[in-house]
């Protein structure tokens, strides 16, 4: 029903349909709005036209209320109340489901959803982990000489290994990448020990998401794959970062295609603000790079968030297709922000823009949508078309049903697998250095020992050569004197043979002491 020969229809003005031409999706779009405005219904119509339409679309679920888009709508008093608005009547009706997947970084309400921390790149990673710019470049250093090396980086423990490593061999790449600071590698391996506690290093291994599965179609319909992300996003680093990771990702992988009859894809990029808070000039400049040049992929964006001040000029320029639900003017950066929402318009002479956004009723919307030629069509107060799924959220039988629906695609993700990487190729490294050092060590005492005997060899000769010498000399002394006395004639003096013998063996004793002694302490000296 809400596809047409000119494209999308999403809205229903005083002059009747107001549809996205089919050829100019592709140039994204903006759905702003408070809180409570219809926000979400509008971002359920836009899918479930393009769904229809065959046309696959990623979105995140902030609270559950997308996930509604699975399942048939129903007639309601609202509805009906509606249906004569839009020219309609309850015959024109017919409630269904779109085909749906759902997705989950942390595996729990859906398919698991991963990435490599090498594919995530240092400067994501370093947005990711809260970094400042010279922690950042120490991660750019480490990504570096892995990628001269051809090590993989997968995972948490393997980027803690890595980190580890590098501490131990900063200075052998001083001179060639720079100083890499001790209290930069702490500083990261704290940051990444808080991410860990926050369960967020799910989010990283092997397999990694492949992005063509994004592409999927069924009986002719789009599937629409729904990230839960009610828990991611009590981490908006992580959520904003692993969105344009996957927008990027896109961007490198697809061709190019030019503007096509319909988008190959329509990704909705909910709570945009985020992606643009505490992000680095560089960052930006790239993703600006990435939205401008990404359409001609065949890939329309949707931001969605409160203000369009949100989005940086630069971005917002880039964004045609627009639709504005109700603001609130209760400050004055309030009104500042409704007076420059308004001018984002082409002005409708029958109404004051600036006025018309206050006034705006819930699911009634400012909408203009770029016409034939690529221009901003003039902007018109609309009623948005409800969807003909169901508005708000799931059982969790409903969505475990719809999971194992999902079984080859679950299968292909559900288990974390590991492979050769920094921390398996680094861990072998250590293990070889150290039987490498337990083997020269064994060596060195083994050489040690070896020249311990020799010494100890040296000086037992020595000892026993002076005592040798000692008593050799000693003796031939006393034989010489008791020939003498016998052809003298004369008897020393209270000395006997025996008796001299005694000394002569003292003295050498001593001796031989003596050159013990100077052989000990001449081999301490040298």
């Amino acid at each position: 029903m809400y596809t047409q020969e000119n494209g999308f229809y999403i809205a229903h003005g005083p002059n009747g349909p107001i549809s996205i031409l089919g050829n100019m999706a592709n140039r994204h779009g903006l759905i702003a709005g408070a809180t409570g405005t219809g926000k979400t219904v509008t971002l359920q119509v836009i899918a479930e036209s393009f769904c229809k339409a065959g046309v696959p679309c990623f979105m995140a679920d902030m609270k559950g209320d997308l996930s509604g888009v699975s399942q048939p709508g129903k007639l309601s008093g609202f509805i009906e109340k509606r249906l004569p608005e839009f020219g309609m009547n309850q015959e024109d009706l017919t409630f269904e489901g779109c085909p749906v997947r759902f997705y989950d970084v942390y595996g729990e309400q859906g398919i698991s959803m991963r990435a490599t921390i090498g594919e995530m790149g240092p400067d994501l990673m370093g947005r990711i982990l809260g970094l400042n710019e010279t922690q950042t470049g120490v991660l750019n250093i480490l990504y570096r000489i892995l990628d001269e090396k051809g090590i993989l980086l997968d995972d948490i423990k393997d980027l803690r290994s890595a980190l580890d490593w590098l501490s131990k061999h900063a200075k052998e790449y001083t001179t060639q990448y720079g100083n890499v600071a001790s209290a930069s590698i702490g500083a990261i391996q704290r940051a990444i020990l808080h991410l860990e506690n926050q369960g967020a290093d799910k989010f990283f291994g092997i397999p990694s998401f492949d992005i063509m599965d994004l592409f999927a179609t069924r009986d002719g319909k789009g599937v629409l794959s729904v990230l839960a992300a009610d828990k991611l996003m009590l981490q908006p680093k992580l959520y904003s970062t692993f969105l344009l990771w996957l927008l990027s990702e896109l961007y490198s992988t697809l061709p190019e295609v030019g503007d096509l009859e319909k988008p190959k894809l329509v990704f909705f990029f909910d709570e945009a603000h985020m992606l643009f808070e505490d992000t680095s000039k560089a960052l930006t400049d790239k993703i600006e790079q990435v939205i401008r040049l990404i359409r001609s992929k065949g890939v329309g964006i949707f931001f969605i968030s409160q203000l369009p001040t949100d989005i940086p000029d630069i971005i917002l320029g880039q964004l045609g297709n627009r639709v504005q639900h109700a603001l609130r003017a209760y400050t004055p950066r309030d009104q500042k922000a409704i007076r420059a929402a308004a001018e984002t318009f082409r002005t409708n002479p029958e109404f004051k823009t600036e006025d018309a956004i206050l006034g705006l009723e819930t699911g009634e919307a400012l909408v203009s949508f770029l016409d034939e030629k690529g221009a901003p069509s003039v902007v018109e107060r609309a009623k948005i078309l409800f969807p003909l799924s169901q508005i708000g959220a799931i059982t969790e039988g409903q969505r475990l049903d719809i999971m194992n629906a999902a079984s080859d695609i679950n299968r292909k993700y559900k288990e974390v697998q590991e492979r050769e990487s920094v921390f398996e190729v680094f861990a072998r490294e250590a293990e070889a250095e150290a039987k490498a050092a337990e083997e020269a060590a064994a060596a060195k005492e083994a050489e040690k020992e070896e020249k311990n005997k020799k010494k100890e060899k040296t000086i037992w000769s020595k000892v026993w050569k002076a005592v040798v010498t000692a008593v050799t000399g000693t003796l031939a002394t006393i034989l010489g004197k008791t020939v003498s006395d016998a052809v003298t004639g004369k008897k020393s003096k209270n000395t006997s043979v025996k008796d001299a013998a005694g000394r002569a063996v003292k003295n050498a004793t001593s001796a031989a002491g003596r050159q013990i002694l100077r052989d000990i302490l001449g081999n301490a000296v040298k």
